[in-house]
């Protein structure tokens, strides 16, 4: 991918937009972008912290914590105003089938989970994200606050095909069904970024494995994913590292200089690592007409199934007939058997070079052939 740049000006309605950085207003700049142009959207909007003055620690030593301009709000009213604002202009942008993952705190994430569903998105799941090293509360007042969570929705309820790469979460984690509930540790060492002071360069920068699994969830390949609310860049720098596009809006110059350099760097992965596991159900759909079509089962050809007890011919249609009964290769299997359902792929077979062959072997070579093509 080409290097991040920065658009200072309006986004035509065409592919510029592509692996760049948007200078402004996330609201203004989304509704320049093309309508139903991304495919996923991760957003970190301000958490409109309610900070009742300076936190210090046990040692009197004043705690980092978010007092920045851009996270202060005069009222809920004016911060629920400005999410309405944002998740519209979000929904304009996002296509029919893609997703929209928001992440928040305690202080906000319920607004704008209930603001979200106002406006019909639906949602899919919320993810906790559990911290490893937590920051302690040191007040000691309330419970330590050692998660965040995320809210994953769809476009509106009646969103098909959304991208969700189940096998492949299900595949990370050892074979069992990845759960909601995410353990990942705050940014912290090497990863986090400071400036030439030793200062954080932002105070809420996300941890890059905690987008990498957002991202190789419900995303592909060659997908868009924008980020309006920037910052530093974790979003960009994990979609260009993973082959997705990115976009990313922010209005502070000091985050877009580290953003820009920060994404530079980053090295794209090659295609065959970025390869998902992907199970039966994600596979295209072939008919037995389509191997017939592509020459790999010829009109006239016998089937059999695997003990030879029943012969099939192969009609021009795609049907296969036992005498003057033609049907389905699942409708037929299951006739001769006298069984309600049969799955004709695996019943059926073909003899080639003196030896029989699953009619599901050739489907496969079909679903390669549609790979290569759509490539």
């Amino acid at each position: 991918m080409a290097k991040a740049q920065v658009a200072a000006h309006a986004v035509a309605d065409d592919v510029s937009f592509l692996d760049t950085i948007i200078r402004g207003d996330c609201i203004a700049r989304m509704e320049a972008l093309p309508e139903k142009s991304v495919d996923a959207i991760f957003a970190d909007p301000p958490y409109n912290l309610q900070l009742g003055g300076d936190l210090h620690r046990p040692d009197q030593s004043k705690v980092d914590a978010v007092d920045d301009a851009w996270d202060q709000f005069e009222s809920f009213q004016a911060y629920d105003a400005f999410t309405r604002a944002w998740l519209l202009a979000a929904r304009r942008v996002l296509k029919p089938n893609g997703t929209i993952w928001v992440i928040g705190s305690y202080h906000n994430i319920f607004r704008v989970g209930a603001t979200m569903q106002d406006l019909g998105f639906w949602i899919l799941n919320d993810v906790v994200w559990r911290k490893t090293n937590p920051m302690p509360n040191f007040r000691g007042r309330r419970f330590q606050n050692a998660h965040e969570t995320m809210i994953w929705a769809s476009r509106d309820q009646s969103a098909k095909g959304y991208t969700f790469n189940y096998d492949a979460m299900k595949a990370a984690n050892d074979d069992t069904q990845m759960r909601s509930d995410w353990l990942f540790p705050i940014c912290s060492g090497s990863e986090r970024l400071k400036d030439e002071e030793g200062r954080k360069a932002h105070p809420t920068q996300k941890p890059e494995a905690l987008l990498a699994r957002v991202i190789l969830s419900s995303t592909k390949p060659g997908d868009v994913v924008l980020d309006p609310f920037f910052g530093t860049g974790t979003t960009g720098a994990v979609a260009k590292r993973l082959g997705r596009h990115f976009v990313g809006i922010e209005r502070e110059e000091s985050y877009i200089e580290v953003a820009t350099q920060r994404i530079a760097d980053i090295v794209p992965l090659d295609q065959a690592t970025l390869r998902l596991v992907a199970g039966k159900r994600a596979e295209p759909r072939v008919s037995f007409a389509s191997l017939v079509e592509a020459g790999l089962v010829a009109p006239g050809a016998e089937l059999t199934d695997a003990k030879g007890r029943w012969t099939a011919h192969v009609r021009a249609d795609g049907t296969i007939a036992i005498g003057d009964h033609a049907a389905s290769i699942h409708r037929l299997g299951a006739k001769v058997q006298g069984l309600d359902a049969c799955n004709g792929w695996t019943f059926w077979h073909v003899r080639a070079g003196g030896t029989l062959q699953s009619i599901d072997e050739l489907r496969q070579t079909v679903r390669e052939q549609m790979g290569a093509i759509s490539a």
